[in-house]
């Protein structure tokens, strides 16, 4: 009987497969945070490209705008 349990405390094929596991989980948190820190400053960038946009079709739109053919 104590054979087995020597064998079975032996054994260390799952303790792998438990440090990879938490390496990922470290890994995702890890990205999860950096991500949510840059959220702010993307959102702002794509406001300023969006208003960009806004302004530039909108003076094409009205005339305004170069390479009309005229």
């Amino acid at each position: 009987m104590t054979n087995i349990f020597k064998k079975f405390f032996a054994q260390e094929d799952g303790a792998t497969a438990i440090e990879y596991g938490l390496i990922a989980a470290l890994v995702s948190v890890a990205a999860i945070g950096a991500l949510g820190a840059m959220g702010d400053s993307l959102d702002s960038l794509f406001g300023t490209v969006s208003d960009e946009l806004d302004t530039a079709v909108a003076s094409v739109g009205d005339g305004g705008g170069a390479g009309d053919g005229e």
